[in-house]
Formats: C-alpha cells, structure tokens, sequence
C-alpha cells in the first residue's frame, strides 16, 4: 500500500474539513504498524512546515472502549504545537469536522522517558507536575465510523489541546482516586475518578513510554502526555461552556462558537 498517500489524504480532509472513507474499508489489509506510518509521515510533514511536537496523547484506555474496537491496548497520536489553548479560551468549531470533547489529566515531564522497560516508578521520577486537561478530538474519517487502524492513521483522532494553568506535584495527590466533575454550560453532566484511567493515568503513561519505543520514540522533558479519557467524549455544539473540575487539581474550561475568537 502507498502510505504517503494516505498521509496526504487526510492531511488534505484536514485542510479542507471534508472526512474520506475509512481507510479500513479503502485498504482492508491494513495493519497497525501501516496505520502508525502513516501518522508518522503526517507530523514529519507537519513538523516542515515549522510546527514541532509539545506532547502526546493516550487513547482507548478503557476496557470497554478496547473491547469497542477489539483491541487489547490503548493508541496515541501525537500533539503538535498549533494544537494547544489555554484555560478559559473561547475556541471557534470551525476549526474541526466533527468535533468531541474528553476530560483528562495531563504529566508534564521534567526528564525523557525511552522505553522499553519504563515503570510506574519511572513515570513518578520524570514527571514534574499534572494539570487538568480538555482534548478536542475530531476525525478526519467520515460520520465517525472508524476501526482501531483508522483513529491511529488519523494521528489518534486529535485536534485541540486546552491545557490547565495549576500545576499539582504527583506526591501531593491519591491519584487514582482523584475525582472530577464536568459541567456543560453550568449544569452537572456527568463524574468519574481518575482510576477510570487504566486503574491508574500513571499506567497508562508508562504504557506510553514502552509503546514508543518500537517505533524508536521517546517522551522528552518538557512535553507533555493526555493520560486518557475518564468518561466518554462529548459532542460539542455551538454556545457550549465546558468547565472539568478535579479535585486538588484545580478545573479546565473552554467555550465553543461558530464564530469563535480562535
């Protein structure tokens, strides 16, 4: 198969905002590793046109979403630096196709981290601080009918990053037992703890590391990494005001307009 194709096509329903067939029914022997390089020669793309990678993103963390796309681990995609907001922006929807919002926490790294064989401990001593996070997640594929391999071609289904600006030691905090709340133009619709996170978002960075390192990449300091989703997406409308509260780590908000200030 031609990846740099496909590369360009979905850099091109980016560009323009109009989705293409899933690449699972286009190609149908596609393979995970197909679908990783093809996100790979996106963000190189990506990268020469002076963009440069701020972070990653953890998907599928959960049980039930795995179990959605018959996969046994999670995916990632990777967060470039035109991909970040911060708290409290008003961000306009004609930036995306069809976009969604999770509600996450965020390790900003202080040392890189190359796997394999990173653990739990290792993730503890590289990070520096965690924030809440918002993730705009948006798919290049039509109607959202993808397959495991479609949202990793599609760099993880990523758009938009709005980064909290409260920074929380890791020592500080039970963070498996984190809690959140997430209000959507002021009312309450919906919580979770962070243990939703792979029992633990430490897990699932670590996950990271080690799953990088097959493709000969690494967590770098400075970066930072969306642990994973601790509820399902939301679909976004126009007007809308999301605020994720956590505890002891403070909250995240942002405000979707069709004519937004961004």
């Amino acid at each position: 198969m031609d990846r740099q194709l496909f590369a360009e096509k979905l850099q091109e329903a980016q560009v323009l905002k109009q989705p293409i067939a899933p690449l699972t029914s286009t190609i149908p022997d596609i393979t995970v590793d197909d679908a990783y390089a093809i996100q790979l020669l996106q963000i190189a793309s990506k990268q020469q046109e002076g963009k440069h990678i701020v972070g990653k993103k953890i998907g599928l963390t959960s049980k039930v979403m795995q179990q959605q796309f018959n996969v046994s681990e999670p995916d990632y995609g990777h967060i470039l630096s035109n991909m970040v907001e911060v708290d409290g922006a008003t961000i306009s929807l004609n930036h995306f196709i069809q976009p969604k919002l999770e509600f996450e926490i965020a390790f900003v790294l202080k040392k890189d981290l190359y796997g394999p064989n990173i653990t739990v401990e290792d993730v503890i001593e590289a990070t520096d601080y965690i924030v809440p996070a918002l993730e705009v997640i948006d798919s290049r594929i039509a109607d959202w009918k993808i397959q495991f391999e479609d949202t990793v071609a599609d760099n993880g289904s990523s758009a938009m990053v709005i980064i909290g600006e409260r920074p929380t030691k890791l020592l500080d905090v039970d963070l498996p037992h984190i809690g959140m709340n997430v209000y959507r133009n002021g009312e309450l619709f919906d919580s979770a703890a962070a243990a939703a996170v792979m029992g633990d978002p430490l897990r699932a960075v670590a996950w990271l590391a080690n799953k990088l390192s097959k493709y000969h990449i690494g967590l770098q300091a400075g970066e930072f990494v969306l642990a994973g989703a601790l509820t399902a997406a939301v679909t976004i409308e126009d007007g809308d005001t999301f605020v994720a509260e956590f505890a002891h780590l403070g909250a995240v908000s942002a405000t979707f307009r069709l004519k937004g200030e961004k």
